[in-house]
């Protein structure tokens, strides 16, 4: 897996982001063959330029976990859309009686977008509403789904190949009788990436905004007997400095666990 966006809420970039990294959502997901693309934050704008300089065919299945504009707003600027030589299936979760592909279309309408989706994508496109529950194989690849706690909804993703087994958890907010559910969901994941958006005192007064901490974090990890903890959705006004401080708590009760980083690779 391959990190292009890590940062929670809104972009922040700049000289005290710059090792972690200022883009929001986006992990690459490497199967054998198949590339999977969790949400189209931000940092989708870097993998599609970088999936489009290889100048090949591209065949992608994109799951998007929930549909604030932080984990979409990549997908205008996702440069395999624009080619007819490329295959391209969208997966993510009816809301509000609308399917993914209204939900995504709406996005792209005057006067919030200069072009819509119909006028501008071009790739064999395949909208694929999720049923949650529902397993869904990629290949030799699984991928099983999880209603988790966040305002308007929000689907995390397991990923089973190959003896190896990934888990997306981002945009959770702890606390409820669905935790028990996500720790089964996530029982013996060799890596499970995590909401670790606040600590525990910046949580405070923003219970129901959908995020967790780092701390849960850890908890989560600890029930649900994972291999590695990796702390995602950093918080867009946590620097450099912070996030490293952040990181020598985490490892005082885990030790193998990570922040992630743009660019940053891991191989299960």
């Amino acid at each position: 897996m391959r990190f292009w966006g890590v940062r929670g809420s809104i972009p922040s970039p700049g000289p005290q982001t710059k090792r972690y990294g200022g883009n929001t959502p986006c992990v690459e997901v490497r199967c054998g063959d198949e590339l999977l693309i969790f949400d189209l934050g931000s940092g989708a704008r870097g993998l599609g330029d970088a999936l489009a300089a290889t100048r090949k065919p591209i065949k992608a299945n994109i799951f998007i976990s929930h549909y604030h504009y932080d984990h979409l707003q990549g997908l205008p600027f996702f440069a395999p859309m624009f080619s007819p030589a490329n295959d391209v299936t969208l997966h993510g979760s009816p809301r509000d009686g609308k399917s993914l592909k209204q939900i995504l279309a709406g996005q792209m309408v005057h006067p919030y977008f200069p072009v819509t989706a119909e006028d501008v994508f071009r790739t064999r496109l395949e909208y694929r509403d999720v049923i949650v529950g529902k397993d869904i194989p990629v290949g030799k690849a699984t991928v099983r789904t999880l209603e988790l706690n966040h305002p308007g909804g929000n689907v995390g993703y397991r990923v089973d190949f190959g003896g190896r087994s990934l888990v997306y958890a981002t945009d959770v907010e702890h606390g409820t009788a669905l935790d028990a559910g996500l720790f089964d969901f996530a029982r013996g994941a060799d890596a499970l990436i995590y909401d670790s958006m606040y600590t525990e005192d910046e949580y405070r007064g923003r219970t129901g905004w959908g995020h967790s901490t780092w701390e849960a974090a850890v908890k989560a990890a600890d029930a649900s007997d994972v291999k590695q903890l990796v702390l995602f959705h950093h918080d867009p006004g946590r620097d450099d400095a912070a996030m490293d401080k952040l990181v020598r708590q985490v490892r005082k009760q885990r030790p193998e666990a990570i922040a992630a980083k743009e660019a940053m690779v891991l191989k299960l």
